[in-house]
């Protein structure tokens, strides 16, 4: 028979503690009636790890490539289980508390998820850099970015149908695989339950392999690379507005603000705001595009309805108008100075506004027909170069 429950724990030198919690999980199994196996995904031990696991009765699985997400992986592709749970092998979640992981799954939600924030964290068991600022900020930041509603982000211990595993397609191999999977879980719209769990102090002695700011980057890093908005269009509409507003505020001449004038210097720093905040934008739609296309992030129907009424040859129109206008604003510029005989001229603020417009129609002429390309439908082809039929 197939085991119908695979347990999973991922170890980096875990001899104090690995085999007390594969002991448990086969205990609990047992107790449970539940036909299971405890796989321990092996990271590269140079201790004692690995033969304790076996001599508790665990499948051990080695992993060569470092890294969190790369010792679950492998882990995850060896399992033999419909329905998956994965804890740490450090002792700090009870593995006796699987009934909780598994019903839920029995009854059809793809994805459970503990929540260490409203179960109870034990004295100890977790730095107050984590527990009061890390995950909270973390935590926040991909509800805001993902729309979610996740009371824990990097919870360690969750549990999941080896189908909905298949369907979020992880690739990540460090500890942003925890942020990874709830993000692809979001896109794919899995039934996700939350229940409380405890957290206690871990049964080890050397220091924890989690190295605060280095892992908290990686978080922050992955959701920012998902979440176009966030990383490219916020920032990048706020300078171009800001930078906009400025030149075109200035175009009269200095203006006093806050008791002080402001003149030129402010107009050449609100052309360069808009180019780049354009640039920004920009960047975001080839991002936010290739994401689209190659299933990344899913169909939105709002981005889907835009990108059906941008094509190439309205961006070509659009891009033109805004380059013309600048060069007209420019040509009016050269026909003023010839009828005054090549004389002084003083239209820096005029030229300055023109030649930001010139920019921008530019970069929307030539950005047209790389969204194009972009948005062009990819067709999976055999070896040969053929098309798969």
């Amino acid at each position: 028979m197939k085991p119908l429950v695979s347990i999973v724990l991922p170890c980096l030198n875990e001899e104090e503690t690995v085999g007390l919690c594969v002991r448990k999980a086969r205990q609990t199994l047992s107790r449970l009636g539940l036909h299971g196996e405890v796989i321990v995904a092996d990271n590269g031990s140079t201790d004692r790890s690995i033969d304790i696991a076996i001599q508790e009765g665990a499948r051990v699985i080695t992993e060569s490539r470092k890294g969190y997400g790369s010792a679950y992986r492998a882990g995850i592709k060896a399992a033999k289980g419909k329905l998956i749970v994965m804890a740490d092998s450090d002792d700090s979640y009870d593995l006796t508390d699987l009934k909780r992981f598994i019903d839920p799954l029995l009854n059809g939600t793809d994805f459970v998820i503990g929540d260490r924030l409203r179960g109870h964290i034990e004295k100890g068991a977790m730095p107050w850099l984590h527990r009061y600022i890390g995950n909270p900020i973390l935590t926040r930041l991909l509800n805001i970015f993902f729309r979610a509603k996740i009371g824990d982000a990097h919870c360690g211990m969750r549990s999941f149908t080896k189908d909905a595993y298949h369907s979020m397609n992880l690739q990540t191999t460090g500890m942003e695989f925890a942020s990874e999977m709830i993000i692809k879980a979001l896109q794919r719209d899995l039934r996700i339950k939350q229940i409380p769990v405890t957290l206690n102090p871990d049964g080890r002695s050397r220091p924890p392999h989690l190295r605060s700011f280095r892992d908290g980057w990686r978080h922050l890093r992955f959701m920012l690379l998902y979440s176009p908005t966030y990383l490219y269009f916020w920032p990048g509409f706020s300078l171009f507005l800001l930078g906009m507003s400025a030149m075109f505020a200035l175009l009269p001449g200095p203006v006093q603000l806050f008791g002080r004038m402001v003149d030129l210097h402010v107009m050449v720093l609100g052309s360069m705001m808009a180019v780049l905040g354009f640039q920004i934008i920009n960047i975001g739609l080839f991002a936010k595009i290739y994401a689209m296309t190659h299933q990344y992030a899913n169909q939105n129907k709002s981005w889907s309805r835009a990108f059906g009424l941008f094509n190439l040859e309205r961006g070509l129109v659009l891009g033109a108008i805004i380059f013309a206008v600048g060069f007209m604003t420019d040509l009016y510029i050269l026909i003023e100075w010839i009828t005054n005989d090549f004389g002084p001229l003083n239209r820096v603020r005029l030229a300055l506004v023109a030649s930001t417009l010139m920019i921008i129609g530019a970069q929307v002429l030539f950005s047209s027909f790389f969204l194009s390309m972009l948005g062009i439908e990819r067709r999976p082809m055999n070896s040969n170069g053929t098309d798969v039929v």
